[in-house]
């Protein structure tokens, strides 16, 4: 299982990024802007998770961590 966190700072394309905390990116945010989403077998898990708690947000896997889940 890894472990996953969401940015709370929206991207410029209005988008919540998910980013991968056990395998790290270059890209996460700062800690006081992580939110924790907890353990998934993927990132689709994550995402998942983070689209039920936000469901009025625009949710999407980091490119450079998430890849499997980066959609826009």
């Amino acid at each position: 299982m890894q472990s996953f966190i969401i940015n709370k700072n929206v991207q410029p394309n209005g988008d919540y990024e998910i980013h991968n905390a056990t395998t790290g990116c270059m890209h996460m945010p700062l800690a006081v802007n992580q939110i924790p989403l907890g353990n998934h077998l993927t990132c689709y898990g994550a995402v998942s998770a983070a689209r039920t708690a936000w469901a009025n947000q625009r949710i999407n896997g980091c490119f450079y961590c998430c890849n499997p889940c980066h959609t826009t």
